[in-house]
Formats: structure tokens, sequence, C-alpha cells
């Protein structure tokens, strides 16, 4: 049986057309199963027997975690998302107040960046978005920051920046580098040795809402202490994220991750010069994020909205607020997961030109 299959046999049966992972993936039975299981057992022996109970598996967890993102030595720790992470880590962050990024940054991060008196520098970029590494050498020698924040794989569009390399352009300056991998993990390698990795379970591992990870290394541990996990957590949610990450261990994640860039490719095969809509990413970039910016007036959101209730198709539209240094207009996005066949990305090119006409 192919990854696609045993991906689609481990889940109930879509409701039409599921475009949308990386707003939220469709779980598996074993994680729901997880969950449930975690919160009868919970009404059964009461919530902090019950989480007691439950430590080997929230360990395991964070070990995956931790070995998904190339932190094996470092603190993991669950929050309720990727913003809760990015929150906590800057609310801790020593005197240093000046962070660098990208344009493409995401939105809420920038929102986050300001809150916490962050000073903003930009990292050059080229035209398409992505960073310039001998630039962003030059830029971090000549001027360093106290920390460098990358969105590897954005939210607006699924341009992929070489993270390794970054890794090294900031080792090298001194600067440490906190990674949002919210939508990098699970399709790209984020074991490269960044300092700070977070990320939500939602997306990419198919796990719950409501939950993710934040993993730092040993030096800068203090940052999480007292933990979030000294307050009220959900601890079903932890344990179904703990299940899909093992899940998609045991998938293979070079496996996942080689069959998201060829869904990807796929997609972008089946909607080149399709009308009104023009393809942002190269056929070959290696994520399995299309968008499709509009050249002809339609409105993505009202598109959007018409192929859930018309097509029963699920995409996303992302509004300037994703990337407002970068953004120009709103884009409709579509997410494919492993599953995804040509004939999904037929339906969908069929539904998306037959809405388009009638926007």
């Amino acid at each position: 049986m192919s990854l696609a299959d045993r991906w689609r046999a481990a889940r109930p049966p879509v409701a039409g057309l599921h475009l949308d992972s990386a707003a939220c993936s469709r779980q598996s039975y074993t994680a729901m199963a997880a969950a449930a299981q975690h919160a009868r057992h919970e009404a059964e022996v009461g919530g902090y027997v019950a989480a007691e109970a439950a430590a080997p598996v929230l360990d395991a967890g964070r070990a995956a975690f931790a070995a998904l993102t190339g932190m094996a030595a470092a603190e993991v720790v669950f929050t309720t998302g990727s913003r809760h992470a990015l929150d906590l880590l800057l609310s801790r962050w020593p005197a240093g107040r000046t962070l660098a990024c990208l344009p493409g940054e995401y939105g809420p991060n920038l929102a986050l960046i300001a809150a916490h008196g962050f000073r903003r520098r930009m990292l050059p970029a080229d035209g398409t978005g992505r960073v310039m590494l001998e630039e962003a050498a030059a830029a971090l020698a000549a001027d360093r920051p106290d920390l460098v924040h990358l969105t590897p794989v954005s939210s607006h569009r699924g341009l992929v920046h070489p993270l390794a390399d970054l890794v090294g352009v900031c080792a090298e300056a001194g600067v440490p580098l906190v990674i949002d991998a919210a939508q990098a993990l699970g399709q790209i390698d984020c074991a490269v040795g960044a300092d700070v990795v977070y990320s939500s379970s939602r997306k990419w591992l198919a796990g719950p809402r409501g939950v993710g990870a934040l993993a730092v290394r040993p030096e800068l541990a203090g940052l999480l202490v007292p933990g979030p996990e000294a307050g009220d957590e959900n601890v079903a949610a932890q344990v179904g994220f703990s299940a899909a990450l093992g899940e998609y261990l045991a998938a293979g994640p070079a496996a996942v991750r080689a069959r998201l860039a060829e869904v990807g490719s796929l997609s972008r095969q089946a909607l080149a010069g399709l009308a009104g809509w023009r393809v942002v990413e190269p056929v070959d970039e290696p994520s399995a994020i299309t968008t499709l910016a509009p050249t002809d007036g339609a409105d993505p959101v009202a598109v959007r909205s018409a192929l859930i209730a018309e097509h029963r198709i699920v995409a996303t539209a992302a509004g300037v607020e994703r990337a407002p240094l970068e953004l120009t207009g709103p884009v409709l996005r579509i997410s494919p997961h492993v599953d995804t066949t040509e004939t999904d990305l037929a339906a969908f090119a069929e539904a998306l030109v037959a809405v388009t006409a009638a926007d």
C-alpha cells in the first residue's frame, strides 16, 4: 500500500475535497482515539491523576518533536499553538530588543514582535521574497541584531527558504535563530541546528487544534522557567498531538516530505494557465502550498466561500494581513496533503473555473 493510500485509510472519509492542510489537516483515527481515551480517563480518575498516567506518552511526544526539529538536547514544552509559543518566548527574552526578519514575515508574528517592544530590522530578500544569504551575512556582520526570526515556509505562499544555510549564516554572526515552523515542520527538514523552533500541531503533522510545542537549546532554556505547562492545559490534545507525531515518524519524514513536494508540483501543473489566476510558486518549489493570485478581479474570499458551498472544496483565502509588508492583495491558497490525487486536483481546477466565471 502506498503512502497516500495508508494516509487516506488512517482517516475518516473526507466530506468533499480537503485542500487546506496549511490551515488544518485531517486527524487520524489513532490521534482522535488517543485524545478521547485520555478525556475518558480524566472522567474516571480525575484530570491530575490522568495527567500523571499520561506522562510517558507526553514524554514520547516531546522526544518526537525534538527529533523532528533537531533539538535532541533541547528543552521542549507543549503550548497552545504557535502564537502562544512566540508570545512566551518574546516575553522572556533577555535585554536585547532588536529582531531581524524577512519582509514576508507572518502578520500576527509582526504584531507580537511589536507588542513586546522589539525593534524590527529587515533581512535582504530577492524579488520572490526569498532570503539572500550573502547579503544577509553582510547585514548581520555589519549591525548584529539580538535575534533572527524566520518563517521558513510562509502562510501566504509556498516559498521555501534555505533554512540550513541561514542557520550557518546566523551561527557565523553569533546571532540566535528562532524558527516559526508552523508551515515548515512536516513539509521540509527542520532538523538543521536552529536555536529555537516552535510549531503548531494542526497543520502538516495532522494533530488536533489548540496545541503546539516549543523547543529551546540548553543555552536559552532559562526562558522557559516556569514553563507554560505550569498552568491549566488540555492534556487530551497533547496526547493526540503525541500520537500524531508518532504516526508521522512511522510514515517516514523523508517520504512524507518528498510526497508533499510532488503533490505541490502536480498542483501547479494542474492550475498553470487557468483563466483569471496566476500560480505564484515555481512548479518545482519543494512545498505542497500553491498560491493563486487573481489576475482579473476575482475575490478570493468570495471564491473560497463558493467553493465550499457549491462544491464542498475547502481552500484558504489569504488577506494582506497574512504578510502586510509583502502582500499587495488577497490570494487563494490550496495545500493538499499526501493523499491528494491528480483527479482531485483536476476537480478543483474545474470547480475554480466555474466559480470564477460566476463571481
